[in-house]
């Protein structure tokens, strides 16, 4: 039987990840956030100081990554540990962009990327999903929003938790990210052909879950 993919790329900060997953809860279909993944190799580079591309190469093989569905919610699993509420720090997003630019790191991840499309109705976020992983997709969308509503959404998510950075603080990270996700050699960072345009920078959450609801449901009819 054919399963249906849904692919969602789009900048940091943009909201593809909780967007995704209340589009995927109402559609009962399997949500995927492969930025997860990337983050749970960022996060093991900082646990293990690897710094450098090369150390990160040298310890792929020792970096077993696992997505978990329980509810149809992902649990991410690295090394055996449930790291999904350690993997959402500026510090390893950062990291994690800067794991995500080595290309032995992608071709690590896309073969268990592949796999799960293969065997279950999905949306799929992350930066080269439209272009790279799922070329073929049902439905290609590509969500973003200006850099400062991003950071002021990130800002306001992070301003109740200890130590959270300044909202000039996460606009630079923003900005940065960016930058290294649509410059790096490996699959950077940009729109698909076929893909559909969606600017959330004037809407709100429940309205861009609603919108991309409709799109994919327009899709499958």
């Amino acid at each position: 039987m054919k399963t249906v993919n849904i692919a969602i790329d789009g900048p940091s900060g943009a909201g593809k990840s909780s967007i995704s997953k209340a589009a995927a809860k109402e559609l009962g279909f399997i949500h995927v956030d492969t930025g997860a993944m990337y983050r749970a190799i960022g996060l093991y580079a900082l646990r293990n100081d690897c710094t450098e591309p090369e150390q990160i190469v040298q310890q792929l093989e020792k970096i077993h990554i696992e997505l978990k569905f329980i509810g149809g919610v992902q649990r991410v699993m690295l090394c055996d540990e449930d790291v999904t509420d350690y993997i959402r720090s500026p510090e390893v997003s950062m990291a994690a962009s800067k794991v995500s630019a080595v290309p032995e790191v992608r071709k690590h991840l896309l073969d268990l990327q592949k796999k799960i499309a293969s065997e279950n109705n999905i949306i799929m976020d992350g930066r080269d999903i439209g272009t790279v992983v799922l070329p073929h997709a049902d439905l290609k969308i590509f969500l973003t929003a200006s850099a400062e509503e991003r950071a002021s959404r990130r800002y306001l998510e992070l301003r109740e938790k200890p130590g959270c950075p300044s909202y000039e603080e996460i606009l630079r990270d923003i900005q940065q990210r960016d930058d290294n996700d649509m410059n790096r050699e490996t699959a950077p960072l940009r729109q698909a052909e076929d893909a559909v345009l969606v600017d959330s920078s004037n809407m709100g959450f429940h309205e861009v879950v609603e919108h991309i609801t409709a799109l994919i449901k327009e899709t499958l009819d």
